[in-house]
């Protein structure tokens, strides 16, 4: 099996029921890269952020694992909770 995208989706707003931001996570066949694009805007008025990441350095993905925490659960995590994202981007590695 190989995952080739993954989308994902942060807090919650209480009243709006929309999430405060949202992360797709793509590699595509004969890339070196992964390809992480962040939507921390509206409908209205989006605000995309693309990063690319290489895929064979562990210390760059581990870094964008930091990002998609901090981003998606809207605060600082613990070791634990980056670990959780690192362990969604390894699907993505060499």
């Amino acid at each position: 099996m190989k995952i080739y995208e993954m989308k994902l989706e942060g807090q919650t707003n209480r009243k709006t029921g929309n999430p405060y931001a949202k992360a797709t996570v793509s590699r595509y066949h004969n890339s070196d890269t992964i390809t992480v694009i962040l939507h921390t805007g509206t409908e209205l008025l989006p605000n995309d952020r693309e990063h690319k990441v290489q895929a064979d350095d562990e210390t760059d993905v581990f870094s964008m694992a930091e990002i998609l925490q901090e981003c998606l659960d809207g605060c600082r995590g613990t070791n634990s909770m980056v670990h959780d994202y690192y362990r969604l981007l390894q699907h993505f590695m060499d």
